[in-house]
């Protein structure tokens, strides 16, 4: 007997269902990060137009960002998650934004090389705050979301 056709609002409600926890992590990991983002571009550009030295207005930045998506994201986006290694979390959570920090700054460096070829272009603060705060943060991110979900904040132990 042939199987029965999925109807396109099953199919939808199938797959929703079952990615449905990703969907709300990662919809409550993006509410923080903008958040943070905000926070991430204002410290940046305040220091850069001071100092005009984009990698230290970078790393100061991601400090103060990272330190309040910390708290948005442990007692928000994953307060469903495992509760018991502050410490452990903490630990692993700086050190994937150290990880995602790099990744801003090799964007500012590739960014200040292809100013040398093209200085008209790349070597301006515009250039500069579009390698740092959208292109370095959008790999970043990425790489931090599934960092938090995978080592951060586990899933609580299920008993046996």
């Amino acid at each position: 007997m042939p199987a029965a056709p999925v109807r396109a609002g099953g199919l939808l409600r199938n797959l929703y269902d079952r990615f449905a926890q990703l969907i709300h992590e990662f919809g409550k990991f993006g509410v923080v990060g903008a958040i943070c983002f905000a926070i991430d571009i204002a410290v940046f550009n305040a220091i850069y137009l001071a100092t005009d030295e984009p990698f230290s207005a970078k790393t100061v930045a991601t400090v103060i960002a990272a330190s309040a998506a910390f708290a948005g994201n442990r007692f928000w986006t994953w307060r469903h998650r495992d509760r018991r290694g502050l410490r452990r979390e903490y630990a692993l959570y700086f050190f994937f934004n150290l990880v995602g920090l790099v990744i801003s700054l090799i964007c500012i460096g590739i960014n200040d090389w292809l100013g040398t070829l093209w200085p008209s272009i790349f070597d301006t603060a515009i250039a500069t705050n579009i390698a740092a705060n959208i292109v370095g943060v959008a790999f970043a991110s990425l790489f931090r979301f599934w960092a938090y979900r995978r080592y951060v904040f586990r899933p609580v132990p299920t008993e046996v």
